[in-house]
């Protein structure tokens, strides 16, 4: 092969590569400032999301309306239900991070949970009827995993300002902030560590449907607003 043939094949291979680390440059700025995609690694949130699903997640919806008691929210656990560091190493938290930028893997530092409680909430557990209160009000709960309790651990806390207090659906296989009331924050999650709504399913394919957000979040404030 001359000289003159090879010219246009390196090119055509410099194209591709070129093309190639656009189209992951306009991915990462859409995921970091619109819509990002994360896999769900565990059975918290089931029946609403399955192990195994990827979810395509808003990063803009509370910024239009504030997060309110209903809301399914992905957040950053670290400081509050993981550690700040993983102590594995930067090589290690690389790879992990790579893993799931491309939906192979969960996060071990990024949660998703259903509100509770916001800033000034006092949440219970349970009225006489084993059902979780909220301002003094029953909170109704239809999306709870059939059979479950809402919850078999009793707590009485009151959600400080700027935090939330966060569940899961499946409450019996649910790792939530009831777990880490000892703990500093008390299981209080920070709103400024929520990353987004998730908006859509989009895998697997039978399972591809639009989440939207839960109706179930009027319960009454401690001064009837």
């Amino acid at each position: 092969m001359d000289t003159s043939e090879r010219q246009p094949r390196k090119q055509g291979w410099r194209f591709v590569l070129l093309a190639l680390v656009l189209a992951i440059a306009i991915s990462g700025l859409v995921r970091s400032l619109w819509l990002d995609v994360y896999y769900i690694p565990s059975e918290s949130m089931e029946p609403l999301l399955m192990t195994g699903d990827r979810i395509l997640v808003s990063r803009t919806d509370f910024s239009a309306e504030p997060i309110r008691r209903g809301d399914v929210v992905v957040f950053d656990g670290r400081g509050s239900f993981a550690p700040r560091s993983s102590g594995r190493g930067p090589f290690v938290d690389a790879a992990s991070a790579a893993a799931q930028w491309f939906g192979l893997t969960g996060s071990d530092t990024t949660y998703v949970k259903r509100v509770i409680g916001v800033p000034g909430d006092h949440v219970q557990c349970c009225d006489a009827g084993g059902r979780l209160t909220v301002n003094g009000q029953v909170l109704e709960e239809p999306y709870l995993y059939p059979g479950d309790e809402p919850s078999k651990q009793k707590f009485d806390v009151v959600v400080p300002p700027d935090r939330l207090w966060l569940m899961g659906d499946h409450r019996s296989r649910s790792a939530d902030s009831r777990g880490l009331l000892g703990a500093p924050g008390g299981g209080m999650v920070p709103m400024d560590r929520v990353i987004g709504r998730p908006v859509q399913i989009i895998w697997p394919l039978d399972r591809f449907a639009e989440m939207p957000r839960s109706t179930q979040a009027e319960t009454p404030s401690k001064n009837g607003q």
